[in-house]
């Protein structure tokens, strides 16, 4: 964790507590401000909205306007993409898609009507502190909202026998494709579609430990059988049945995107149901524009999380 310490007018001086960010060659945070954000994903340059982006752009009107793709918002359930005036054909079609690396692995990236395109670098400090090179091979994770199995995939590649759940079989389809365009088999992980705190709940009944669990909830979703999920119910009874699957000396990342809510609520939701020895710590996580002589490198606040390590035990 990294406190990022800022001098305020008044004297005081303030510390903000966040993960340290993981450097992508296929990911840059170009520009931000008013609202959006001017990302790099691959060779594609996108213009997305983003709520925290409260300041002003730095860039040129004309390098926003030069963006491959440009998200507009329609209404609070989502949007449509419209390519630029200098953008290729190719993404314009429908079922336009293209690829980045990470680590060894190769992920598949759409446009979808909701702003995302199934790869959140925010989390690569996550996934880097949860399955990289300094973890032992043949260990277990569990991926509960899995999504488009971005930190399932890594988890494979370092050598993890990997239990992916989602309860969408669209994301659970788009994770498999992730695995075959990394070079892995489709049948690399266990895969299951299935409302994430039920299938928690059943693991517990079964005695099953995992090395390395992670969560990134919603706010809001439903199950494969119409089970509602709202965070403000369901994150507590998550934790606890998470932090009794996590096996000694194992490590679980949980983070959220959760307007109203603070890296201070997960800490103390943790806090309650942590076993004694557990060392654990919430922070922001953040995307750090590209760096430019002159100018201090800005942080765009993009959720927070808590990270926590168990001891390996007697």
């Amino acid at each position: 964790m990294v406190l990022f310490v800022l001098a305020t007018r008044m004297g005081p001086v303030l510390s903000v507590a966040v993960f340290p960010t993981e450097p992508l060659a296929d990911y840059c945070l170009l520009d931000s401000g008013a609202g959006q954000k001017l990302e790099r994903f691959g060779d594609l340059q996108l213009v997305r909205p983003d709520p925290q982006a409260l300041w002003r752009p730095r860039l040129d009107q004309g390098e926003w306007d030069a963006a491959d793709l440009h998200f507009r918002r329609e209404s609070d359930r989502g949007g449509r993409w419209e390519p630029g005036p200098k953008a290729s054909k190719s993404v314009a079609r429908d079922g336009f898609s293209w690829n980045v690396g990470h680590q060894g692995a190769s992920f598949i990236l759409r446009p979808t009507p909701f702003k995302h395109v199934g790869f959140f670098p925010e989390q690569a400090g996550n996934w880097q502190w949860l399955v990289g090179p300094d973890q032992k091979p043949n260990q277990t994770m569990l991926n509960l909202f899995g999504y488009t199995g971005v930190a399932s995939v890594l988890g494979v590649v370092r050598g993890f026998h990997v239990t992916h759940v989602d309860a969408s079989r669209q994301s659970l389809s788009w994770a498999i494709e992730n695995l075959v365009a990394s070079g892995l088999a489709q049948d690399s992980m266990r895969v299951i579609c299935d409302d994430a705190l039920a299938f928690a709940r059943r693991e517990v009944r079964r005695g099953k430990l995992y090395d390395a669990i992670m969560m990134d909830p919603p706010h809001y979703g439903r199950g494969p059988k119409g089970e509602l999920w709202r965070l403000e119910e369901g994150l507590e009874p998550l934790i606890e049945c998470a932090l009794q699957l996590l096996a000694p000396g194992g490590r679980l990342v949980l983070s959220t995107y959760a307007v109203g809510h603070s890296p201070l609520t997960l800490q103390e939701m943790v806090r309650v149901h942590a076993q004694p020895g557990d060392d654990f710590s919430a922070a922001e996580l953040a995307l750090g524009e590209e760096a430019r002589e002159g100018l201090d490198s800005r942080l765009l606040p993009a959720g927070f999380g808590v990270r926590l390590r168990r001891e390996r035990g007697a």
